[in-house]
């Protein structure tokens, strides 16, 4: 994961969004690859990486998982607060089913599209450092939902800021979640993202939310 941490954070993607900007535009997840150079949006992989899915889940808050609005809040807040403060990774874990895949996508400067895939325990080794040394705030700003029977897909546009205060986000993307309810509670089961660019805009109708629980 941290095999391109020596090489420089602020090439150029195509637009002229840094490196740096567009990984972090990415969101929930974008963490994964900040600071590595273009390659680290790497090619499918047979395997996702730091997967250690026969770990024990730590038990979830009822209160974190008993609707799809309390699940999605949760994801949220886990990955969000000020500089310094550490962050709750077994409130994480508890969220996700067994081998759920996390996967931040983006544009290459040659056009190419590419993305990454990782497991929740990849994410976190390869965030905390960070997120536990900057400031980073993520919050949903409209929801999208299809609903049927025990399963649920939700496109959550988001922003984020380096500071809860600041007057206006540094990114803005969707995040397109696969959710799971067993009967018992409801489980993320894949995050699969990307971020707002001055190619891609946001459309309006990802901008007005289209109902959710």
């Amino acid at each position: 994961m941290n095999r391109n941490a020596n090489k420089p954070r602020a090439q150029q993607l195509k637009g002229g969004v840094s490196m740096k900007a567009m990984l972090l535009a990415t969101a929930v997840l974008t963490i994964v690859v900040c600071g590595a150079n273009q390659s680290s949006f790497a090619r499918p992989r047979k395997q996702a990486e730091g997967q250690k899915t026969d770990a024990p889940k730590p038990a979830a808050n009822p209160a974190d998982v008993s609707s799809m609005n309390a699940i999605i809040s949760a994801l949220y807040d886990v990955i969000s607060g000020p500089a310094g403060k550490k962050r709750d990774w077994d409130r994480m874990r508890s969220l996700f089913i067994p081998g759920a895949r996390l996967i931040p996508s983006g544009k290459r400067p040659n056009g190419e599209v590419s993305h990454r895939v990782v497991d929740v325990e990849g994410y976190i080794s390869a965030s905390a450092p960070f997120l536990e040394k900057e400031g980073f705030y993520e919050r949903e700003i409209s929801r999208r939902v299809e609903e049927w029977s025990n399963i649920a897909h939700v496109f959550s546009t988001y922003d984020s800021k380096h500071n809860e205060s600041d007057p206006k986000p540094f990114a803005r993307g969707i995040n397109s979640i696969q959710l799971l309810n067993d009967g018992k509670r409801w489980w993320i089961v894949t995050i699969y993202w990307t971020g707002e660019t001055p190619e891609s805009p946001l459309p309006d109708k990802y901008l007005k939310s289209g109902g959710g629980q």
